[in-house]
């Protein structure tokens, strides 16, 4: 029986932060109050002209290959996770397989908001187990600044742009991606969402004077149900596994609010020592949060340490991983 490994991991923030002084002279808010409401002090904008999310997703897949001696050509798949596509088309996973010299891989997209980092590495994880691809890069592409209104003082702190990318390969060890459970309930699309510039409201001079193409979010809504479904799912990947929460080494949850991730791991009686966290820093990233959280702890994780990556993002759409550490 084969399972896939993480091999390995790397990724990419820009320079530039943005931290919660300067926020506090483009709207109206400060860091008291950022910082008790979502634990958030800075986030990474990217401000290359003429470049997006696929940017940041090559820089992280050549960090990559060049940490695991992996060449271009010896890659068969990869999966891109993004909600800030480069283009409505070509995929954003074409243009990094381009960028990157990946010749001999297919390439592709997929949209499940902040959960994608989760669905894109159970995905890959298939084509590993089934025999049919032996080399797979999962990224996480997320230039969250381009949806972000700076003049909206309840959803501007949150958001920071990163990408994140990891190579799996087949082992016949039980390591690696051992178990996920994921869950979607279209209930709650109206409160977190982009209202326009897809094909229910396309873009328009009235959809951009509305300012339409910008992230709209529920705070209050999207808060409950985080907490609920994050912690559901780790609970049920646990007891799925006949873990118990002793038997965790780390909770890796996405990183979109503090308050959220404290509220987790307690309800599911994970000692704070073993969750790890990097909000502070980066604020939410979307798919990109969690493979960047582990790459920053990855030289505390040991082979064979047991983690649970649960996260929760729009659509509803929501889960958690088993995943035993294998690097």
């Amino acid at each position: 029986m084969l399972y896939a490994r993480i091999s390995g991991i790397a990724s990419y923030v820009p320079d530039d932060i943005l931290d919660n002084d300067m926020l506090s002279k483009m709207v109206d808010t400060n860091d008291e109050w950022i910082t008790t409401r979502v634990g958030i002090k800075e986030r990474r904008i990217l401000k290359k002209e003429g470049e997006g999310s696929s940017y940041m997703g090559a820089k992280a897949v050549e960090k990559l290959l060049a940490e695991t001696g992996t060449k271009p050509e010896e890659v068969e798949l990869l999966i891109c996770a993004t909600s800030n596509p480069d283009y409505r088309f070509p995929s954003t996973g074409s243009v990094i397989a381009h960028r990157c010299g990946l010749k001999n891989a297919y390439a592709y997209d997929i949209q499940a908001a902040c959960a994608g980092f989760l669905v894109a590495l159970e995905d890959g994880s298939a084509y590993i187990r089934s025999g049919l691809k032996k080399k797979v890069i999962i990224v996480a592409a997320e230039m969250m600044s381009s949806m972000v209104n700076y003049k909206d003082r309840t959803t501007c702190p949150l958001f920071g742009d990163a990408a994140a990318a990891v190579l799996i390969e087949p082992t016949e060890e039980k390591t690696g991606v051992i178990d996920a459970v994921f869950h979607v309930d279209g209930e709650g699309r109206d409160h977190l969402l982009m209202r326009a510039g897809g094909s229910v409201l396309p873009a328009s001079a009235e959809t951009v004077a509305n300012g339409d193409h910008y992230v709209f979010q529920d705070g209050r809504y999207v808060y409950k149900h985080a907490v609920t479904d994050m912690l559901e799912s780790t609970l049920d990947v646990a007891k799925r596994n006949n873990l118990t929460m002793d038997d965790v080494d780390w909770l890796v949850p996405h990183q979109a609010n503090l308050r959220i991730i404290e509220a987790t791991s307690s309800r599911a009686g994970i000692a704070p020592e073993k969750v790890l966290v990097n909000i502070e820093h980066y604020g939410n990233t979307s798919a990109a949060s969690i493979p960047l959280c582990i790459d920053e702890y990855k030289s505390r994780l040991k082979k064979g340490d047991k983690m649970i990556l649960t996260a929760f993002g729009a659509g509803f759409t929501w889960g958690a991983m088993y995943l035993i550490w294998d690097l």
